[in-house]
């Protein structure tokens, strides 16, 4: 017997299983910082085989009820490696003899020109194919036009075999340790064993890689067309076809124990870190805009402001975090995009000077050249820049005894790149972001699963050294990976964009403490996960925003032991304790039924975060 779930197209449901919850535009704004439409996600279930259609691809593929597959779609990228938002036509669908048949047109527009396409899903209770045909009309400039296959983070360390276009093949695992390079390259297919099922994916039309990534905290393995060695962007000829397939198949059964509905958090009876510092990061013009309103940054009252001195654009005026520090009476860290353009000593010499006139004592200094803010993939051409060792020299020079930091200003995908001479720092940093290449509500979610492997991997790296995050909000300050970040003045869902309309939401509330959750074991001494004001600041017009209050609390246990906290979903709850409180975040749309396994439940409201009593 099977079972089709349907749409009769990308609007409206058939008698499809939607599963997403209605709610009001007053309850959107206040989840999400929007009205904007999101994505309609229908179900299909075809025997053991189900999947998620949803904006022209399909996702959370499981079979025997394992996510085997977390997403395959033909994503188009532009020079700035943006997702180019298709025009869908309506789904089509046939069903004969147990099979199940979606087609659908999507056509991308860059400029003037277009890609027409053309895709198709065969499926069946074992496996299915995904096709896609698509023919330039005029010049197309892109990046990247082709399927890509995300391998859920869940398959990390396990059993692989990658079968390459010579015929050989390799019998290897996933990588625990997140690395710089592709781990698999000239893939034609992987199979890998995961909770029992086996699954393979064979491509074609095109030479396919595979990427880690966690890198970006995704909570994914990437499995994409066009090699990264190859010239971008690049043009598709006007008429040129491009014919790409991707087919996944099934066999094995889960041996996973079925569990219950609600997630069953349970507390460890240890405390395995304390909770971080908190930092605020702000420009000079953010750290003025904060004096005029300094009642909500007074209000969270944050152990740390950092100072974004960006050399190349000239911001050298430290007057006004000299007064927020008075305010505040917290620490101010000076994080200093070095233009290195001309003599370091000179260089370093006038920021102490500036340091100097306004009165400033900071409590450190993390310094990164400014070329490095932009990603140099792997076999890619550094650019010019003077040896690390050398900037932090002429930095402990201009400022005796400083604690010295270096790292990175962007993200842990550069500091893995470019891992930085330890002997010389007193400790290492770097940012997360989580809409570089998915922007949906789900997607950001997870990637909080990812976490874990990027602190694993940056301690793996560091050692010892002392560890610091910084900037980590869901809007983007930087984009390393092209030539500007992304403007969203209608506040939409848009990856590497400056604004966010989730920031000063609900949602922002609950992605946090996920975060803080995520940092425990890893020993990290200072978090930033917003900036003091601005567009990624912690007030909107006259109030704090939802993670504005919940950084008062937070603020408030820096330094105390926590204990984490265990979940049997943890794309669903996020949770710590810290002495006879338990905090938890329903990281989903719905509501919530949790249960503690000291024995008390909770029902939650969609990305609530609840404080509740705890002793256990």
């Amino acid at each position: 017997m099977h079972a089709y779930l349907r749409t009769a197209d990308w609007q409206r449901s058939g008698t499809g299983s939607m599963s997403e919850p209605s709610f009001t535009d007053a309850e959107l704004t206040r989840l999400f910082g929007t009205t904007a439409p999101r994505p309609i996600s229908v179900r299909y279930e075809i025997g053991r085989l189900a999947f998620d259609l949803v904006e022209g691809g399909i996702s959370q593929i499981s079979f025997d009820g394992v996510e085997v597959v977390r997403g395959i779609t033909f994503p188009v990228r532009d020079r700035d490696w943006g997702t180019i938002a298709a025009a869908l036509g309506p789904v089509e669908e046939r069903r004969d003899n147990g099979r199940l048949e979606l087609s659908w047109s999507a056509r991308f527009t860059n400029g003037d020109a277009h890609l027409d396409a053309v895709l198709k899903i065969e499926a069946s209770d074992s496996g299915l194919r995904f096709l896609s045909k698509a023919k330039a009309r005029g010049d197309f400039e892109t990046n990247r036009a082709g399927f890509t296959i995300l391998h859920p983070v869940s398959a990390s360390g396990c059993p692989v075999r990658v079968e390459h276009s010579d015929g050989s093949s390799e019998d290897t695992s996933l990588p625990n340790e997140i690395e710089p390079w592709q781990p698999f390259m000239d893939i034609v297919a992987i199979t890998h064993r995961q909770s029992g099922v086996e699954t393979r994916c064979e491509m074609a039309g095109d030479v396919f890689e595979m990427e880690d990534q966690r890198q970006w905290s995704d909570a994914s393995f990437k499995t994409y067309n066009r090699p990264l060695a190859l010239p971008w962007p690049y043009l598709i000829r006007s008429e040129e076809t491009l014919s790409q397939s991707i087919a996944v198949s099934f066999s094995g059964r889960s041996n996973v124990a079925a569990t219950g509905k609600r997630p069953v958090l349970k507390v460890a009876k240890e405390a395995e870190g304390r909770i971080p510092q908190l930092a605020l990061v702000l420009t000079s013009d953010e750290a003025r805009e904060a004096l005029d309103r300094p009642e909500h940054i007074s209000a969270v009252r944050p152990q740390r402001l950092t100072a974004h001195i960006d050399a190349v654009a000239g911001e050298l005026n430290l007057q006004p975090f000299a007064e927020l520090a008075k305010l505040l009476n917290a620490d101010v860290d000076i994080e200093y995009a070095v233009a290195c353009e001309g003599s370091l000593a000179a260089e370093f010499q006038a920021l102490a000077a500036e340091v100097k006139r306004v009165g400033l004592f900071p409590a450190s200094l993390f310094v990164c050249p400014s070329v490095d803010r932009q990603s140099t993939p792997p076999g890619s051409t550094w650019p010019d820049c003077p040896p690390l060792e050398e900037i932090y020299r002429e930095a402990r020079d201009a400022f005796p005894g400083i604690v010295l930091g270096g790292g990175m200003l962007s993200y842990f995908t550069e500091l893995n790149r470019k891992r930085p001479p330890l002997r010389h720092l007193d400790y290492v940093a770097h940012g997360t972001n989580p809409i570089v290449h998915a922007a949906d509500d789900r997607s950001v979610m997870q990637t909080l699963s990812a976490l874990p492997w990027i602190f694993r991997s940056t301690r793996a790296i560091i050692g010892r050294k002392a560890y610091r995050l910084g900037l980590s909000s869901i809007p983007m300050r930087q984009n390393p990976y092209g030539s500007r970040t992304m403007n969203n003045p209608s506040g939409e869902r848009i990856c590497m964009a400056n604004e966010d309309p989730r920031h000063s939401a609900q949602f922002a509330a609950a992605y946090t403490l996920g975060y803080l959750a995520a940092t425990l074991p890893f020993g990290i001494k200072v978090w930033t996960p917003s900036a003091g004001a601005g567009l990624r600041g912690i007030a909107q017009r006259d109030s704090l925003t939802p993670l504005g209050s919940l950084l008062c609390q937070l603020s408030r246990l820096a330094g105390r032991p926590a204990r984490t906290v265990h979940t049997s979903n943890a794309d669903e709850v996020a949770s710590l304790a810290v002495g006879d409180m338990l905090l938890i975040a329903n990281l989903t749309e719905r509501n919530l039924q949790v249960d503690v396994a000291s024995g008390t439940s909770l029902t939650l409201a969609p990305y609530a975060v609840e404080q509740i009593p705890f002793s256990g």
